[in-house]
């Protein structure tokens, strides 16, 4: 019933938003001096912000088409490496040649919005690491014979990855990942696989929840698992290639996101509609970027949206360590060989603080001298892997640390 509503909802504002845009362009005068007026600019900027309040984001592109190494410009293609019914393994390959740098495993959130969220993370290992990523699809365009798609599920998909990279991969994995990614090494650990990582990053991940907990921990906890199934699960319509597949919407997720900073969301478009009478073109376009991206959000499969709010939020079960892999015990003890280092945010108010470092006490097997932990004072969840203070601080020590276990 949601997903048709919300349907509904999107198809109504569509003639606004047309009209919207058609206004803009209408009144964009490049040749005039009337152009530049403050009616011209308040109107366009007023129709500009109707339009894009009442658009539908599809996922971004990537946007990553070169790279600089050594001095030189070096383009980029992507590459589908392995191809899986909800997930493809993307390649960033480099055209160059005889390039020989250690190889990153980039283990993208399947929380709603698109791997794309981390173009910036990409971006900082591109000149000198063959990067990799996990490109999550929308729940809504997987057909629904491929049958469902569980937390072991997700597990397994992660070791089929690390084994197709094969030895030496290094693993940074971004906030909801980090619990599938230390199952899937303590699984790997304890059969002796040749290709468990050399390093994994665990970048503010909700290893246990139990730790400086969340609003969003708050709510995903705080209910029991049918409440889930009777009020956020929903089937997808006909119009689309997954009709009949039961997903948690990604308009959902959002509007819990949004609703945790209206405020401050609200103000950002004020401000955006000012620096568009004001003529402030970068502001305005930086603003562009960033909604584009969060605004852009997916369906994620009902069956390992549960099993995710049950295991990790409701019984946090890797935290006491009574998760299970198919019905295999989950023990972190048998990771040895494995160096880890575990990622925080000062300001983070999504993963709490202690969350993710209570991963390197939990992983008790592996050596003191292979275990490292960042806080990065002045940081929020997102700043984790995004941003000015990612790209001086975290990327380089996060490299150094990938450099120092190889």
């Amino acid at each position: 019933m949601l997903y048709k509503i919300n349907a509904q909802i999107m198809n109504v504002m569509r003639p606004m938003h047309v009209m919207a845009r058609q206004s803009r362009q209408m009144f964009y005068f490049p040749l005039s001096p009337l152009n530049s007026s403050w009616f011209l600019r308040t109107f366009r900027a007023s129709m500009e912000l109707v339009e894009r309040l009442t658009d539908y984001y599809e996922k971004p592109e990537w946007f990553l088409d070169t790279t600089e190494i050594d001095g030189r410009e070096v383009g980029i293609e992507y590459v589908n490496a392995v191809e899986k019914p909800y997930c493809n393994l993307v390649h960033f390959r480099r055209r160059a040649r005889g390039l020989k740098h250690p190889k990153v495993l980039i283990m993208a959130p399947l929380s709603g919005h698109f791997a794309t969220l981390l173009r910036g993370t990409v971006r900082e290992f591109l000149p000198d690491h063959e990067v990799y990523i996990t490109d999550w699809k929308n729940a809504r365009d997987v057909p629904r014979i491929e049958g469902e798609f569980s937390f072991d599920d997700y597990v397994q998909y992660l070791m089929e990855f690390m084994a197709h990279l094969g030895p030496d991969t290094h693993v940074l994995a971004v906030c909801q990942p980090c619990v599938p990614a230390l199952v899937a090494a303590s699984v790997m650990s304890k059969r002796g696989d040749e290709n468990l990582p050399k390093t994994m990053t665990l970048m503010g991940g909700p290893i246990d929840v139990r730790i400086s907990p969340t609003e969003v921990n708050d709510y995903a906890g705080g209910k029991d698992l049918e409440w889930f199934e009777d009020n956020v699960i929903c089937r997808v319509p006909q119009e689309f290639v997954g009709k009949g597949q039961m997903v948690y919407p990604g308009f959902i997720q959002l509007s819990g996101f949004m609703s945790m900073n209206m405020d401050n969301h609200v103000n950002k478009h004020f401000k955006f509609y000012n620096d568009l009478i004001k003529g402030d073109g970068e502001s305005a376009e930086a603003h562009r970027e960033f909604y584009n991206e969060y605004l852009a959000v997916m369906d994620m499969p009902a069956k390992y949206y549960l099993d995710t709010i049950r295991k990790v939020f409701i019984d946090q079960k890797l935290a006491k360590g009574t998760m299970e892999y198919r019905g295999e015990p989950i023990d972190l003890k048998d990771i040895k060989n494995m160096a880890l280092m575990t990622i925080e945010g000062e300001l983070d108010d999504i993963t709490g603080r202690g969350q993710t470092s209570c991963a390197l006490e939990l992983c008790s097997s592996i050596p003191k001298t292979k275990k490292v932990h960042l806080e990065e004072p002045g940081v929020g969840h997102y700043g984790i892997f995004n941003g000015r203070k990612y790209r001086e601080s975290i990327a380089p020590q996060v490299k150094a640390f990938m450099q120092k276990h190889s």
